[in-house]
């Protein structure tokens, strides 16, 4: 027998050892299937899977992970310290994965990937994994807690309320609140449901980070109809088309997808979101589709062709619903920004833009819910403040708070007769709560001047002097007004500064001009007046109730400038708001023309107006303003999480600058009785120099027009541009006509032209005929206005000038006129002389064209920028310019250009015209625009 060296032997049971060892490592492999898979999908998939490949690689199956990446193989079967994702997920190679941000896997999971690679990476023996299977542990909550409602729904017969919790839906008494029916199946959290013609329900369910659920169900039987299982996260919204063809699901997943409701397959998608979509909504007619989403934006859709029709980009955060009105003619949002949205609905066939109509600021945090009751009447929202809001529709006025809920309302349902609504919580309570009847709430005043008073009846003006002491109001000397006192601001009673104050009677309606004559007249005095009761106590004027809030941006203000203001959140803001910051009030007067430029306030040039009699003040960069409506004093204001600020009768500098730092004040008695005005330097300076004069009248509200161009020379054939500027006084506030007569033969004119109500200047232009025969020094001289206006119903009018001497100059090198542009507005031309006219509708853009006619003249023809339609309706602007300005570029000879209305311009009709400054300031002839209103366009607030 042949004996075996003790080395040998030695060396073959290491050898059997090692075997053994080998046999053992693999019997005790970690599987795929129930170790591995769920490793990755918990640490990785989120970022490496089929829709989301970072790096070219994906871990949502085993063939995929055998694919590997950009960088080649991720796995190399049996050696664990060379493979790309073992080095990676241990750090030793970069990048580190998951992200340092990111939970990371423990030691045990780490090393159960390490043994899996280092048995040879084997595959799953059998069906792959299915991907939907989550595997986490199971967690009991505590007994006695209810599940939270997460979606409701009221049938169209007003007799079942659909109620879902996580996991599972009820059918309830709509009279008892008790269960009817339960529907089972359902995967997840229930996010919505809804009632659909033929007994049939919706409801969109889901399991975050895998899949998404829609089901159609048959009340009758409680069984599914259709199950769509899509998408690769939870659905937030599943919507059946009015018309039951087609259902729309979105999800967490940013993706919007129909399917035939039929045969539950895809018809199409809706790409371009780049956010979670947390609702949808379809038109009453079914061809066009809203969604929100967490970009910030809504998107509308037209459902037969997938086409995005408009970008909704004045959300400032998360959208959390949408919704069309009943009616079909506004789009709704509600979200993170605290804000109603509505829209006017013009896209409906073709990309159109959707003018904004109303930003409302309705709670105090994310509104998260919006319902429109059936009729369109009323509108409910929820907040994450638990508040609960009934609305008016139409105006997105608050009708009533439902107080502070005993938990988070997530769902909301109308009743189908609008009479009543159902609220569900997070703490599992479901109720029914009533709406009202619209109550009467404040409305704002709209407006900044006082009334314009009835005549009073003339009186003397009483001229008096000063007698002191007269500084408290129980020492405040009487006058009978009118009354013109001479006094001056001296001395320190009570080591006090010096204070006059002076007792009058007044009726109640009566309006009293309070005037300070001091630095006028070289007085070292800086006036500040005011008015208060007998006890000294100030008297409130308006209550401003904040509705958006804004900062100043990339810089302050002076006390003067009009232009350039620029205000965070501008896109929120209309022409005509008042914009509240620091005691002062002013009004916008023109848009920003894009993100490099700002608002315009009244007057539009000059010194800007105070309005309330606030006087114009300096304001920092990032210093807090507010759009705010005016109520009057006493207004049961509804809270709307926004601060209410008082005004008072009281002036500094006088709010127009007119009468420099003397100080102008109107105040309008409330009711019969005394008052006291009192007077002081606002610095607190006095002297036997600080010497002024008060004058206290009625309020006498007039105006006076003048010519701002005269002795124009009109060439042949062509127009020339001239302006009339109003000086209103005492704040009237109307319209103002101005009527040319005398024109010399072969002239014409816009005539009559009106300075519109709030404004202070219109442009006209007077025509030569190509004809036109030369002037003679009697005909030259007698073309004269004459302004008229009605105050207080009595008919006023004044002489306006005239054109001093008009002459007619040669045919020019450039004519301009403007015609109908292909594919944009009609032009009519009525055929009988009178001009050119075109419709425009509030919150329509139209285009036209301008032509240059050149007969030597080959620059370029520019027709301004912000201003370049001249004499347009208030409202409507001449947009899309650019930096330049509207242009036609040398030896071009024509340019379309677009007008735009908004939404809130009234019904009228106007003459406007184009002017260019080259070859001596040569003017079209005038285009008469008439906007048009539906009816359906009257939003009230607007």
């Amino acid at each position: 027998m042949r004996r075996i060296s003790m080395t040998r032997r030695i060396g073959l049971v290491g050898v059997l050892f090692v075997l053994a060892s080998s046999l053992s490592a693999a019997d005790k492999a970690p599987d795929y299937q129930q170790a591995v898979a769920p490793i990755l999908q918990k640490y990785c998939a989120g970022c490496h899977n089929g829709d989301e490949r970072e790096g070219e690689f994906s871990v949502e199956s085993f063939d995929e992970l055998q694919k590997g990446g950009e960088h080649g193989a991720a796995v190399l079967a049996g050696d664990p310290g060379s493979s790309r994702m073992i080095r990676l997920v241990t750090g030793t190679a970069e990048p580190k994965m998951p992200p340092e941000d990111k939970p990371q896997p423990t030691a045990d999971e780490v090393a159960i990937l390490k043994a899996w690679v280092e048995a040879g990476a084997k595959g799953p023996s059998g069906q792959e994994p299915d991907r939907t299977q989550l595997k986490v542990p199971a967690i009991t909550p505590k007994a006695g807690l209810a599940d939270p409602v997460t979606a409701l729904d009221w049938s169209a017969d007003g007799k079942m309320i659909a109620e879902a919790r996580f996991g599972r839906v009820a059918i309830l008494s709509a009279e008892t609140l008790q269960p009817l029916a339960t529907l089972d199946g359902v995967a997840g959290k229930v996010t919505a449901l809804h009632f659909a013609p033929g007994n049939r329900l919706v409801t969109a369910s889901g399991i975050p980070g895998l899949y998404g659920q829609a089901i159609l169900w048959d009340l009758s039987t409680g069984k599914p109809i259709r199950e769509i299982r899509a998408h690769r996260d939870v659905l937030y919204d599943a919507e059946l088309s009015p018309n039951g063809e087609f259902l729309a699901t979105c999800s967490y997943d940013r993706k919007i997808i129909l399917w035939n409701a039929a045969t539950g397959e895809q018809v199409r998608s809706f790409d371009g979101h780049t956010g979670a979509i947390y609702d949808i909504a379809f038109s009453p007619d079914g061809t066009a589709l809203i969604s929100g989403s967490a970009d910030d934006t809504c998107k509308v859709w037209q459902v037969a062709t997938g086409e995005r029709l408009d970008t909704l980009g004045q959300p400032l955060k998360e959208v959390y619903s949408v919704s069309f009105s009943p009616a079909g003619d506004l789009l709704t949002s509600v979200g993170a920004d605290n804000r109603i949205r509505v829209w006017k609905f013009l896209s409906k066939e073709s990309p159109v833009i959707n003018p904004q109509l109303i930003a409302r600021y309705a709670h105090e945090a994310p509104v998260t819910q919006m319902r429109f009751s059936p009729d369109g009447r009323y509108l409910i929202t929820a907040a994450e403040d638990r508040s609960v809001k009934l609305w008016d529709a139409k105006s997105i006025l608050e009708i009533k708070e439902y107080g502070h809920q005993p938990d988070l309302v997530q769902a909301l349902a109308f009743a189908p007769d609008g009479k009543s609504f159902v609220v569900g919580r997070v703490d599992g309570s479901v109720e029914i709560l009533a709406t009202v009847p619209p109550s009467t709430p404040s409305a704002p005043t709209g407006t900044a001047s006082a009334p314009v008073a009835a005549p009073q009846s003339a009186s003397p003006m009483h001229e008096v002097a000063e007698v002191e002491p007269n500084n408290s109001p129980a020492e405040a000397m009487s006058i009978t007004l009118p009354a013109k006192i001479k006094g001056v601001i001296q001395g320190k009673p009570n080591d006090q500064p010096d204070r006059d104050v002076y007792k009058f009677a007044a009726k109640a309606g009566e309006a009293w001009v309070i005037e300070v004559d001091a630095a006028q007249s070289k007085s070292p005095l800086d006036s500040i007046v005011e008015v208060v009761d007998l006890e000294g106590n100030p008297i409130e004027r308006v209550l401003l109730q904040a509705v958006r809030d804004s900062y100043f941006t990339f810089r302050g203000k002076n006390g003067i400038e009009v232009g350039d203001f620029r205000v965070f959140n501008w896109e929120e803001m209309e022409l005509n708001e008042y914009l509240y910051s620091n005691g002062e009030v002013v009004k916008l007067w023109l848009s920003p023309r894009g993100p490099d430029s700002g608002y315009i306030v009244y007057p539009g040039e000059g010194s800007r107006y105070g309005y309330f009699d606030t006087t114009p003040v300096s304001h920092a960069l990032s210093e807090a303003c507010y759009i705010v409506e005016p109520f009057a004093p006493g207004s049961e204001i509804t809270p709307n999480g926004l601060p209410v600020f008082k005004l008072y009768y009281q002036n500094d500098d006088e709010s127009h600058r007119e009468r420099g730092a003397d100080s102008k004040l109107t105040f309008t008695a409330p009711k019969d009785g005394e008052y006291l005005v009192r007077i002081r330097d606002v610095r607190g300076f006095e002297s036997d120099k600080h010497t002024y004069q008060l004058t206290v009248r009625p309020q006498k509200p007039d105006f006076q027009v003048t010519l701002q161009n005269r002795d124009l020379t009109v060439n042949a054939g062509s127009a020339k541009e001239f302006k009339v500027v109003a000086k209103r006084q005492d704040d009237y506030e109307g319209p103002i006509r101005i009527d040319i007569t005398g024109l010399p033969p072969g002239f014409t004119s816009t005539s009559p032209i009106t300075i519109q109500a709030g404004q202070n200047s219109a442009f006209g232009v007077i025509m030569a005929a190509a004809d036109a025969p030369a002037l003679t020094p009697e005909n030259s001289k007698t073309a004269r206005l004459t302004a008229s206006a009605v105050i207080n119903g009595q008919d006023v009018t004044h002489d306006a000038g005239d054109f001093g001497e008009l002459k007619r100059g040669d045919a020019p090198k450039l004519t301009i006129k403007i015609v109908e542009a292909e594919g944009g507005a009609k032009v009519t031309d009525p055929g009988d002389g009178r001009p050119l006219q075109v419709e425009i509708e509030p919150g329509q853009t139209i285009m036209l064209k301008v032509l240059a006619q050149r007969n030597g003249y080959e620059g370029n023809v520019p027709f301004g920028n912000e201003t370049s339609g001249r004499n347009l309706p208030h409202g409507l602007i001449v947009g899309n310019i650019g930096l330049n300005g509207l242009l036609i570029l040398e030896k071009q000879t024509e340019r379309n250009f677009f007008i735009s209305a908004t939404s809130w311009v009234p019904e009228q009709e106007r003459l406007f015209h184009l002017k260019t400054d080259v070859e001596g300031g040569q003017a079209t002839a005038p285009v008469l625009i008439r906007i048009k209103r539906d009816a359906k366009q009257d939003v009230a607030g607007q």
